[in-house]
């Protein structure tokens, strides 16, 4: 994110980089060098820091990692590798109408009798070097996080240049206290959900600004928005679009020994609003003890706190030009969510109903993110005087794409590393064959649910999508838990915690690339070692915390949600 500028365009936030003036100036750049070669981590994050910081560029290890990916496809197909699919099934239909139907595993045969397996694909064979070669624009153009990103950094990159954005961060730190900053950056990253995947690409810039603007370090800050977004991201105060998709699945999974029984996309409820409070907590304790403790006396080129005049915050008051534009500008964006508001929930407008898999406004809300900020960012910029015809505009938003190539190159290689991880089934074998091997443990009730959302944090470092996963290991797990009393809801929970952890630290989270471009903004030297070594512990206090509190709901013997119970009595 390019420095935020005030109305005589100086940085809001301004380096101190300079040694002190009585250093002799050779002593002063050896200093330097120094501490741009040996940032000043220590501890076990600090080892990590630096070990994944030697790794190759980001863009290089995904190309090694599809490079791993065939030869293991190849291995792996001359191995003759299977794994069959199983279910349980229930016998007797006179014995289940009185509730003691006999279940067991059986096989999953095919139409024709054939037992139902999953192979690999070997991609260095014939047909799967042509698909690398014939799908590799396809998987570019097709990979979800880039149109995202581009679409939603215009918006974002126009209110930056005019000068929207650094107004609107001086407003937001005259309201919220430096103090609460990181609290409130967390807990509006567990809420962004609601727009599933926006918050990766709205949320970091502005998290940075802040802290910057507040004298913290701006990789603290992405580090907590990060944790909300990613690590929180199955918890909300509200019904998501999420959760109708996860009772489906967890339906079809219940329906294999109970045909009637039907699961609410409301049933897990009461606990995420819980795990919203709790988890915003665990991450502004996370923020401040550990993430900020760690870059308290690391330099600013490295992460560190960032360096600010000696001024209060009271000095960054609005001048009289930006406050009379921020006027005019706060009445449109006013006008524009109103209209947005009619469309979403007035009958028969655009926006109204459901969509394809969401809701309709759902489905658009990375559009409505853009025009919601490039619309006024242009007021703004017209009435301060910094658009004076289209053509000053276009070039900021040409400007704005230019910063993001570091994404586009990303992008291009994390696409073929994700795509031919998926198509060489590798992820579908893995997750079979896990979820087989814990369903042949004999273990109680809290330990099966442990058990269990480790599986899904194991997972979700090899196959990033939720419903993916959920739609292969659903089958196999509710059902299973059914037979030893644990309802399908909360099977449900115990999924949606494990999904969530660990999406700061897994490789596969398309995101990270994009969040590793908004980090490399303030720490150029930064690496997937910089980040992952950041994120951490929030992954960590979130795996720790999260189970133990859905163990502590069940001892309490509370309900998830509306129609959302513990117990399943067969």
């Amino acid at each position: 994110m390019a420095t935020m500028v005030d109305d005589s365009s100086e940085p809001l936030v301004r380096s101190t980089r300079s040694g002190p003036a009585d250093e002799p100036e050779h002593e002063s750049e050896r200093a330097r060098a120094r501490s741009e070669s040996q940032p000043d981590v220590s501890g076990w994050l600090g080892w990590i820091e630096r070990v994944g910081n030697r790794l190759p560029d980001p863009a290089t290890l995904f190309l090694i990692g599809t490079l791993v990916v065939m030869f293991a496809s190849f291995l792996a197909s001359r191995l003759d590798l299977a794994v069959q699919h199983v279910a349980l099934v229930r016998e007797g239909a006179e014995t289940a109408a009185q509730g003691g139907a006999v279940v067991s595993w059986e096989p999953v045969f095919e139409a024709d009798g054939a037992p139902r397996t999953t192979t690999p694909r070997d991609l260095l064979s014939r047909d799967g070097i042509f698909w690398l070669l014939s799908s590799m624009v396809k998987n570019f153009t097709g990979f979800a996080p880039l149109g995202v990103v581009l679409v939603g950094m215009l918006g974002i990159g126009l209110a930056e240049r005019v000068g929207l954005m650094g107004a609107l961060l001086k407003v937001c730190m005259r309201f919220v206290p430096a103090h609460l900053l990181a609290p409130t950056v967390i807990f509006v990253g567990i809420m962004s959900s609601m727009g599933l995947d926006a918050g990766f690409v709205v949320l970091p810039p502005l998290a940075a600004a802040l802290f910057c603007a507040a004298g913290r370090s701006p990789l603290a800050g992405i580090a907590a928005v990060i944790a909300g977004v990613s690590a929180g991201f199955n918890a909300n105060l509200f019904v998501t679009g999420l959760d109708p998709v996860l009772a489906a699945f967890t339906m079809k999974g219940a329906q294999v020994l109970d045909p009637e029984y039907a699961v609410s996309p409301a049933c897990n409820w009461w606990f995420m609003i819980a795990s919203t409070f709790v988890m915003t907590l665990l991450g502004w304790w996370t923020t401040v003890a550990l993430v900020e403790k760690r870059l308290a006396g690391v330099a600013p080129e490295h992460g560190g706190p960032a360096a600010r005049p000696d001024t209060t915050l009271e000095s960054d008051a609005l001048a009289p030009a930006e406050a009379r534009a921020l006027r005019s500008t706060l009445l449109v964006m006013g006008g524009i969510v109103g209209l947005t508001l009619s469309a979403i929930f007035v009958p028969g407008a655009p926006l109204y109903g459901a969509g394809l898999q969401f809701d309709r406004w759902v489905e658009a809300i990375v559009p409505l993110l853009f025009l919601t900020f490039a619309i006024p960012s242009v007021v703004y910029g017209v009435s301060i005087g910094r658009i004076a015809t289209d053509k000053d505009a276009a070039r900021m938003l040409v400007e704005t794409i230019a910063s993001m190539a570091p994404v586009i190159v990303l992008a291009f290689f994390a696409a073929q590393f994700i795509e031919a991880f998926k198509h060489s089934r590798l992820d579908q074998m893995l997750a079979l064959w896990g979820g087989q091997q814990l369903g042949e443990l004999a273990m109680p009730r809290e330990l099966l649910i442990v058990a269990f959302i480790g599986v899904a944090m194991a997972f979700n470092l090899m196959m990033a999508s939720m419903s993916a996963k959920y739609a292969m290991l659903a089958p196999i797990f509710v059902p299973m838990f059914m037979m030893v009393g644990i309802s399908p809801e909360l099977t449900q929970a115990a999924y949606r915690i494990g999904d969530s952890v660990t999406n700061v630290i897994t490789p596969l989270n398309p995101y990270l690339v994009i969040v590793l471009v908004f980090v490399k903004q303030y720490v150029p030297r930064a690496g997937m070692g910089t980040l992952i070594a950041t994120l951490l512990p929030y992954a960590l206090v979130f795996a720790i915390a999260w189970p133990l509190l859905l163990l502590g709901w069940m001892a309490l013997g509370l309900p998830l949600g509306p129609d959302g119970g513990l117990v399943y009595t067969p």
